[in-house]
């Protein structure tokens, strides 16, 4: 298909995604447990409704930042992906909490949702590689799928944590053991490399968030008692690290 122009991205030139590496799975676990200790800070200082509807606001205007990049560039695609890790977190949540659903419906509901992308989006671009993000309508649909997980995640995370009771250390145990099996899968020839990637993109979210919980929440919930504020302090500064890596990383393979 060829590139075409639009009201966001006037002239794509290239990929609008990373190369999918070791430092894109550190980034990407530390924006799952950046986001789940940013939104339960906030949602304990302020006032659940204004902050929802004030991260909502943020997020779109990062994600238009994004959208409106005529190909890859580091700040404005992992501010986004940290956006959607704050914003997803507390939609999911808000669910839960607000509208008290189940975390067992809600996850069927999320996984529902992003099936329903998946489906639409191989039928439309008759592929989910993200190697193939070259185009606007691509790249929505990507950003789709990737709202959809980061809920999913988050409704999943809280499932085996909460209603099954394991606990967020079992629970960030397993989803660990379970995120590194499709990277196994592939490498023997037993999964194909898109269905590797988007299982394990999954469950990024709560293996992140379990390791966040356990850090932040109370004792008496299971953690260790050190504060959502505190774990997002010194999470955002290690990947605030790790971006500037990347960009020299990023500006070195484009020269």
């Amino acid at each position: 298909m060829p590139v075409t122009a639009s009201r966001f991205s006037p002239a794509i030139t290239g990929s609008k995604v990373p190369d999918v590496d070791v430092m894109f799975w550190v980034l990407k676990l530390l924006t799952t447990a950046l986001g789940e200790s940013i939104s339960d800070a906030l949602i304990k200082r302020f006032s659940p409704v204004p902050v929802v509807l004030a991260t909502a606001v943020v997020f779109a205007v990062v994600l238009g930042w994004q959208l409106r990049q005529p190909r890859y560039r580091t700040a404005p695609y992992w501010s986004s992906v940290v956006m959607v890790g704050i914003f997803g977190t507390m939609a999911a949540d808000s669910v839960h909490v607000a509208l008290g659903v189940p975390y067992i419906v809600s996850s069927a509901a999320f996984a529902l949702a992003l099936v329903a992308v998946f489906v639409t989006w191989s039928r439309v671009e008759h592929t989910l590689s993200i190697h193939s993000i070259t185009t606007s309508r691509r790249e929505l649909f990507y950003w789709a799928a990737i709202i959809s997980t980061f809920a999913l995640g988050t409704a999943v995370g809280d499932l085996t944590a909460i209603t099954l009771h394991l606990g967020y250390l079992a629970s960030g145990l397993a989803f660990l053991v379970a995120f590194a099996l499709p990277g196994l899968a592939f490498r023997t020839g037993l999964l194909g490399a898109i269905a590797a990637f988007w299982t394990s993109y999954v469950l990024t979210r709560p293996l992140g968030a379990s390791f966040a919980d356990l850090m932040g929440k109370p004792v008496s919930n299971g953690g260790e008692g050190w504060q959502s504020a505190h774990v997002a302090v010194v999470l955002a500064v290690v990947f605030a690290l790790g971006v500037a890596v990347q960009r020299r990383r990023d500006v070195t393979r484009s020269h």
